[in-house]
């Protein structure tokens, strides 16, 4: 069994700055790509940023320049780093994960969610 378990959410003031983590644990062999996932109320899951297990990077218009997403291969371990945040930020965050399990058997996985709130 895989799991991902994010930390690090809580509630800022515009401009302010979180770091998020998203650790995965369980009998893994190795893991693809990993992202970061954002939903707010009414709205579409959409992409935050994501990484290759090679550390290329990929980010949304929205926050490219104010996050900063990179990994740990070693800890299994993906990390969101939001700085400048704007109430537009708010949103409940998904790390997802493409991972290898110890059978070879490839799935995607997410986490929980952890509440980002900005406020104004």
């Amino acid at each position: 069994q895989v799991q991902l378990v994010e930390s690090g959410g809580g509630s800022v003031q515009a401009g302010g700055s979180l770091r998020l983590s998203c650790a995965a644990s369980g009998s893994i062999a190795s893991i693809n790509n990993m992202a970061w996932y954002r939903q707010a109320p009414g709205k579409q899951r959409e992409l935050v940023a994501d990484i290759t297990r090679y550390g290329a990077t990929n980010y949304a218009d929205s926050t490219e320049g104010r996050f900063t997403i990179s990994r740990d291969n070693a800890k299994n371990t993906v990390y969101l780093q939001m700085n400048s945040l704007k109430p537009e930020d708010t949103a409940v965050y998904y790390c997802n994960g493409h991972i290898y399990s110890s059978s070879l058997i490839l799935s995607v996985y997410w986490g929980q969610g952890t509440q980002v709130t900005v406020s104004s």
